[in-house]
């Protein structure tokens, strides 16, 4: 199977035909997901004749990476990641090279439905090569113990939280409150759980009224770790490490801002999990019912200062292809799963999942992914997006460590935002 997998591109093309690779090359991936298992990359590279290497560097680093090597043309990568959230910024820049000479997103657009996020004026600026969105997870072996219902709003899951604590878990809930990205894309979620959005299709901030969704959001954040709802050394504690660290070791019972995917790639892996068949997805908890799902997939893209984008190419049609991306979810068993890998971007791959029935709940992903994930910002990020981040996380994070108050949060984000805009 494996065999066959690396065989075929997603376009049906056999992989190493035409002018995608030409005799033996190497190429180096940076990414901040592990590799895949050793002998499937040693599968492609019998069939292609290109040697991969991967170097796995942290999120925020490999962000910091890119934007470093690009602004000075340096080479460092020739396919590397990137994330939705920098589509607008990297077509304005330049930093990657439009990947329509290799695949054409209208013709994925069926399979692939996140394909549009990377497109800028017709464009596609990276592939897809995950489906990641918002999830919330329970322990339901915590939930049942402590006499706790499954959460279906947020006023449920604030009582759900205080059975467990009652129970004997101190902290219960999980919110990465470290200043990096994942505090940003949480509090976009918890907006969405609220009933609205950060931003308007004008950009405008929609955040600094009390009564705004956004403003409730940070003040229930900021609110749960106050009340110790969640641990204190969650001030510094980034996303994955609480996903890896915190639920898969059951600290936790809760996860508010969880990927999908997780259940498969990180809970009900048995080598590094102590909760396995104990974790499920359920409906997101809103105001007054399920929310939406909000997405942020990953692509992965071929720099403008690539030495080998053919090659590169080639690697990332064999990255995506359906039986692959399955495989990376679970397919196959815990074995050939990358850690932490959230969903296959294919729909196909999501159903090889579900027939599978090897993958914990992939029914209820796929019904996710086509019914309720939706994007953040449904004009497409702004191109300031980085800028923008940067001070949501910054002043959620000191809003939590009581260094401001959520007014004040509120109102330096905005503030940002007002400058950005003016300077384009």
């Amino acid at each position: 199977m494996l065999l066959t997998a690396a065989a075929c591109s997603s376009g049906g093309q056999q992989i190493g035909q035409g002018s995608t690779n030409s005799g033996k090359s190497s190429i180096t991936v940076d990414m901040f997901y592990p590799s895949p298992p050793k002998a499937v990359l040693a599968q492609f590279t019998k069939q292609t004749g290109i040697t991969v290497n991967w170097v796995e560097v942290g999120y925020d680093d490999l962000q910091t990476k890119i934007s470093s090597a690009a602004s000075s043309n340096t080479y460092f990568a020739d396919a590397t990641d990137v994330d939705w959230s920098r589509v607008g910024e990297f077509a304005k820049t330049g930093w990657f090279q439009p990947m329509n000479q290799w695949f054409n997103p209208a013709s994925l657009k069926s399979d692939v439905p996140q394909i549009g996020t990377f497109e800028v004026n017709g464009k596609l600026i990276g592939m897809p090569f995950d489906a990641s969105f918002m999830v919330t997870t329970v322990n339901t072996k915590d939930l049942t113990a402590a006499g706790a219902a499954v959460p279906t709003t947020l006023d449920g899951l604030t009582a759900a939280l205080k059975k467990l604590q009652a129970h004997g878990m101190a902290a219960p809930l999980d919110i990465h409150l470290a200043a990096a990205e994942g505090l940003s894309t949480c509090w976009y979620q918890m907006t969405a759980a609220y009933g609205g959005q950060v931003l308007s299709a004008q950009d405008a901030p929609q955040f600094t009224a009390p009564s705004s969704a956004g403003y409730q959001a940070i003040a229930f954040m900021v609110n749960a770790y106050k009340s110790g709802l969640v641990a204190k050394g969650n001030i510094q504690e980034t996303d994955y490490n609480g996903l890896t660290a915190e639920m898969a070791k059951n600290k936790v019972a809760a996860e508010l801002c969880d990927y999908s995917g997780s259940v498969g790639s990180i809970y009900d892996v048995p080598s590094s999990s102590s909760v396995v068949n104990q974790v499920e997805y359920v409906p997101t908890p809103g105001a007054t019912g399920a929310a939406p799902n909000v997405a942020n997939p990953d692509g992965i893209g071929i720099p403008t200062t690539a030495r080998n984008p053919a090659a590169a190419a080639t690697f990332i049609k064999w990255f995506t292809d359906a039986k692959n991306q399955a495989i990376w979810a679970g397919l196959d068993g815990p074995s050939s799963v990358i850690s932490g890998f959230p969903l296959p971007m294919r729909l196909s791959g999501l159903e090889l999942l579900a027939k599978s029935g090897k993958v914990p709940q992939a029914d209820e992903l796929e019904t996710l992914l086509r019914q309720h994930a939706q994007a953040p910002f449904p004009q497409g990020a702004p191109s300031w997006y980085s800028q923008f981040s940067n001070a949501v996380y910054t002043n959620i994070h000191q809003a939590a460590a009581g260094q401001e108050t959520v007014q004040q949060a509120v109102n330096n984000i905005a503030s940002q935002v007002s400058t950005l805009k003016a300077s384009g």
